[in-house]
């Protein structure tokens, strides 16, 4: 493993433990030239997933993409980045024990929202209004009262 800071390709792994969870082990290593530490996360490489858009076009799935959006929607409230790391960690898994390789993107969307739903609806809801492409207040008031069903 190359040093971030001086690229020695020389490091010592100094502490090793699984994430809370257990999809990674996280690698606490020191640099043998400059010292310095850093650390390093390593996952089993799963099949490569592909995302079927709109539009008809394959695309690589990337969880970087799904956390950002799920940032987005948890903006402000009281979810932490390893809660978000979590769910979509959570999901991505979903989606590969599916054992499909091309996933819609209305499937990841659809999925995503379930599972906010049940985490906080703030977040749902804001999810919701960009995945659904909301485009007026009729929008919100229609999901805020299926969400009240749902509630009962």
């Amino acid at each position: 493993m190359f040093c971030p800071f001086c690229g020695n390709e020389d490091t010592m792994v100094k502490d090793s433990r699984s994430t809370e969870d257990g999809t990674a082990i996280r690698r606490r290593r020191v640099c043998t030239k400059c010292n310095e530490r850093f650390t390093t996360l390593e996952r089993v490489q799963t099949r490569e997933l592909l995302v079927l858009k709109r539009s008809g076009q394959r695309v690589p799935f990337e969880k970087e993409k799904l956390i950002r959006s799920i940032d987005l929607a948890t903006r402000k409230r009281p979810i932490s980045a390893e809660q978000i790391d979590q769910i979509a960690n959570k999901l991505e898994k979903q989606f590969v024990d599916s054992g499909e390789n091309v996933i819609t993107s209305e499937s990841i969307g659809k999925t995503t929202m379930e599972l906010l739903k049940d985490i906080d609806k703030v977040a749902y809801v804001r999810f919701a209004s960009v995945y659904s492409d909301f485009k007026n207040v009729k929008d919100f008031a229609e999901i805020l009262q299926t969400m009240e069903h749902h509630d009962k």
